[in-house]
């Protein structure tokens, strides 16, 4: 659905899902995953429905992952740095994380 225009001038690697992804030092991890298949960052706490980055400001919440370990992170407020980790958020969160 959403592609680079092109090739970053200085690539890093990060790990989603335990697979090792390509992007740029920069750029926010939302957009990173809007690249991928599926291009989703969580599902609902209440019946599991995916939910991607939307807003791209900080505004609407879709875009919360576990990055680095921290759950409900703002990815499109979350710049991509080389050896990140990041997990897609499946359902509430766990309090305490």
């Amino acid at each position: 659905m959403f592609r680079k225009l092109h090739e970053p001038a200085s690539p890093v690697t990060i790990v989603v899902d335990g697979a090792a992804v390509t992007a740029a030092a920069g750029d926010p991890v939302a957009a990173v995953l809007l690249r991928l298949e599926p291009p989703i960052a969580r599902t609902t706490p209440v019946g599991g429905r995916p939910r991607a980055p939307y807003c791209m400001m900080g505004v609407c919440f879709d875009c919360l992952a576990i990055v680095d370990g921290m759950p409900s992170t703002q990815t499109c407020r979350t710049a991509v740095r080389a050896g990140m980790r990041v997990e897609r958020q499946h359902g509430a969160r766990v309090i305490g994380q």
